[in-house]
């Protein structure tokens, strides 16, 4: 492979990724070239050295997706993460990904059922006064707030289950992924398997 075809490749599988980040680690491995080349290497040599430039683009990717979390740990860092690491293999996406839409769906309904009460706290807190609610008006409005600051109490629990569910997905993501590495890397062709240890 040419270094215009490893460049043109990894281009292809950092879309997505910020420009800037991307263009800084096209830089990287054109640097890469230039030293390989200017060591007397080929450009071949180095391709090949480098790796698949798909899996080295899905790697940087969701190292980047992952840097991202941790250092923002807003909603869409975490779906840049989630969805980052998962890209790492075929595998995981028809594994995790099942698992991942249901948990994402129970999440999501917690979250609805979780502003259903604020609003009906809300609710009970404004109408309650006015609608003959049993223990009169201030039972209604201390009721009405308790149910805002119950659903209050829910999402804070829901944001904390949220962020340790996007931490053991990309803990396992990882684990994963390291236990998968040496069987995707290509084994040296003169390994000796026969050696006495």
């Amino acid at each position: 492979m040419t270094r215009a075809d490893f460049l043109a490749r990894l281009k292809k599988g950092l879309v997505g990724m910020p420009v800037a980040s991307a263009a800084e680690i096209v830089n990287d491995y054109e640097a890469h070239f230039d030293d390989g080349v200017a060591a007397g290497r080929s450009e071949s040599d180095v391709a090949q050295a480098l790796g698949d430039p798909e899996r080295l683009a899905r790697e940087l990717k969701a190292e980047a997706g992952v840097k991202r979390w941790r250092q923002e740990q807003t909603p869409s860092a975490a779906a840049g993460a989630v969805f980052a690491v998962l890209g790492l293999g075929a595998i995981d996406l028809i594994i995790l990904l099942p698992i991942l839409m249901g948990v994402i769906g129970t999440l999501f309904g917690f979250l609805i059922a979780v502003i259903a009460l604020f609003v009906s706290g809300g609710a009970v807190m404004v109408a309650g006064p006015f609608s003959g609610f049993p223990g009169g008006g201030f039972a209604a409005f201390l009721g009405g707030l308790g149910l805002m600051a119950l659903s209050v109490a829910f999402a804070a629990l829901l944001a904390v289950v949220t962020k340790l569910l996007i931490d053991a997905l990309i803990w396992f993501a990882r684990l994963h992924y390291r236990l998968l590495k040496p069987a995707l890397d290509p084994q040296p062709a003169n390994s000796t398997s026969g050696d006495p240890a």
